[in-house]
């Protein structure tokens, strides 16, 4: 019965503790693969229910005054908010489309913003006798992302940057639990094609070198659980071993007592 217990010790030690080797993030020697740092350094290219932050300025204040998203009066400041940049931004339709005043529609799917921003200015030469007086900036209002999943804090977050990386968007949930399996990061992301599955190894430095590591527009990053956590047996071996202590006194006891029957 000792040599029983012994083993099942051992057994349960040696399979239930979650190793060091996999939590530690970026491991091996970093590559440099010259095809896909091009590729992450290619401009956002903007997808349907983004929203842009479109500022017009000119001398001539009252014909700029026409152009103005109706919602955007009264409001002062230039400090985003999820929830003024709905109402003040101009969001990408289902057919890739944003609707200016007076202009209309106009498509903007697969462009980048200096695209965006280039056919906005061609639009305003049938307003302005001098489209050089006009001034235009056209910002992506933020990346929206969700994480699930095996992080400290699941939701969905809003970073208002140009690009954000798989690293800041973990860091933003607080980082990857430590029941979390790292070697298994999956991105799932909508687009034209409909919706597609990357997975990224969090514990390899040549993570770096994914053309996914740049996420986009709502993503959903999800992190798997270890199997150690359905087990229940605990994240380290202190707790592993309270466990299984637990569970012999219990099996001890229980045997006593029918035996004293």
């Amino acid at each position: 019965m000792k040599k029983f217990f012994a083993i099942v010790l051992y057994i349960v030690l040696f399979t239930s503790c979650i190793p060091n080797k996999e939590l530690i993030y970026f491991q091996g020697d970093p590559k440099q693969n010259e095809a896909v740092q091009k590729l992450q350094n290619e401009p956002y290219k903007l997808q349907v229910n983004d929203i842009l932050d479109i500022q017009i300025k000119s001398s001539d204040e009252k014909l700029v005054a026409l152009f103005k998203n109706a919602n955007t009066s009264g409001q002062t400041g230039s400090v985003f908010s999820s929830e003024k940049i709905y109402f003040t931004g101009y969001s990408i339709d289902l057919q890739g489309n944003i609707r200016l005043p007076y202009i209309g529609d106009i498509n903007v799917l697969g462009y980048t913003t200096k695209e965006v921003r280039e056919k906005i200015d061609k639009e305003f030469e049938a307003y302005f006798k001098n489209p050089d007086d006009v001034f235009t900036t056209v910002k992506l209002a933020g990346i929206r992302f969700t994480l699930l999943g095996e992080v400290n804090q699941t939701g969905t977050v809003i970073l208002y940057q140009n690009q954000v990386n798989l690293i800041e968007a973990i860091a933003n949930a607080g980082d990857i639990a430590i029941t979390g399996n790292r070697k298994n990061v999956t991105i799932y992301r909508k687009n034209i094609d409909g919706t597609k599955k990357y997975q990224i190894d969090m514990l390899d430095v040549t993570s770096f070198d994914s053309d996914n590591f740049f996420i986009q527009s709502n993503d959903i990053i999800y992190v798997e659980p270890l199997k150690q956590k359905s087990w229940g047996t605990g994240t380290s071996g202190m707790q592993t071993l309270t466990s299984l202590i637990a569970v012999m006194s219990l099996v001890t006891t229980t045997i006593l007592l029918i035996n004293a029957l």
